[in-house]
């Protein structure tokens, strides 16, 4: 690819130093991904102004006006604190007219809605675990459909935001209580779904059109308690220290069924396209006992950095991060052009 201009839209807050020299392991983590991709594509030759945004968006028109970027490679995950904002952002990008990388719109606010992602793909006879939609300030009255154990989810958040041990319920009065959490600490209305046992698999999908589907991950909880629920909380996902303490890990998936592993990829495709995914996403699975996959969420535009499950597995198949990074550039160029 020849040299670019590229301007990397973020978090204030998140905007890489030049070098990682004289930073800790937790400084490190909190910005990992978006040093990744600056450092990686200035490597390659590309011209990259980085640019931290959260509550205006007169910053992003005059940096494309100033910068006239090729491409915006768009690494916002919310906007004025809002994770729903980002299809918002999205959108002013295609008002300007420029090109950008990750998802469009349209897929960002099916995907985001994840009662209303449930229902598309459910539609299309892909299993997902029974649910219900708890709105705040409406009394819990849990649906005979939904027998325990339960798990509630905030509707609308990513990232395991609000996902702790707690959030596995077996009573009403449990079931109550973490709804009122998710109402009250997290502001936002409640998923509950059936607690599905089993394996954690994330897979990677990558494209417009024609899609790839990157090999499964498996999210393994190492050596934590019998007495601990095995699931993805913000905990497992992003602390350093605990996930050393039992092995906690992401690698490969083994053994899977031969039979599952040759449904996955087509089901991905038909999740990617249902919901009107473009660019990049992840989706999350359960495979229970019984060797029944549950899609679970996708999430478009997912966390990138290197060490990362979805860079991870695209070198498993031979993209190293550079060729990956070129890729996803690549395929909001061709967006623009209605290409690809």
């Amino acid at each position: 690819m020849k040299p670019l201009r590229v301007l990397a839209l973020m978090h204030p807050q998140l905007v890489p130093p030049d070098s990682l020299e004289g930073h800790g392991e937790k400084e490190i983590f909190a910005w990992k991904t978006e040093y990744d991709i600056v450092s990686t594509l200035r490597a390659a030759g590309h011209e990259v102004r980085a640019l931290g945004v959260q509550h205006e968006l007169s910053p992003i028109r005059e940096a494309v006006e100033a910068f006239t970027p090729d491409v915006v490679f768009n690494l916002l995950e919310e906007f004025h604190g809002e994770t729903a904002y980002d299809q918002n952002v999205a959108s002013y990008l295609e008002l300007l007219r420029v090109p950008y990388t990750g998802c469009n719109p349209r897929g960002l606010i099916l995907a985001r809605g994840k009662a209303l992602a449930k229902k598309l793909v459910a539609f299309h006879r892909i299993r997902t675990p029974a649910f219900a939609v708890f709105p705040r300030g409406r009394k819990v009255r849990r649906p005979p459909r939904l027998p325990f154990p339960l798990i509630v989810k905030a509707l609308e958040e990513h990232s395991s935001v609000g996902i702790a041990q707690a959030s596995v319920v077996d009573t009403d009065e449990k079931l109550a209580e973490r709804v009122e959490f998710m109402h009250q600490r997290v502001g936002t209305d409640a998923l509950v779904e059936q607690y599905v046992e089993g394996r954690e698999l994330y897979v990677g999908v990558l494209g417009n059109h024609r899609l790839t589907v990157l090999p499964v991950w498996e999210l393994s909880f190492g050596t934590m308690p019998d007495t601990v629920t095995p699931i993805a909380t913000a905990r497992v996902k992003h602390d350093l220290e605990y996930q050393a303490k039992y092995g906690i890990a992401s690698g490969p998936a083994a053994d899977l069924p031969p039979a599952v592993a040759a449904a996955i990829p087509n089901v991905c495709k038909r999740i990617y396209r249902t919901l009107e995914l473009d660019g990049y996403a992840r989706l999350d699975f359960r495979l229970s006992a019984g060797n029944e996959l549950y899609f679970l969420e996708a999430n478009p535009n997912p966390e990138i950095a290197k060490q990362e499950e979805f860079a991870l597995a695209a070198s498993h198949v031979g993209i190293d991060y550079a060729e990956l990074l070129e890729r996803i550039i690549r395929l909001g160029i061709q967006r623009a052009k209605g290409e690809g």
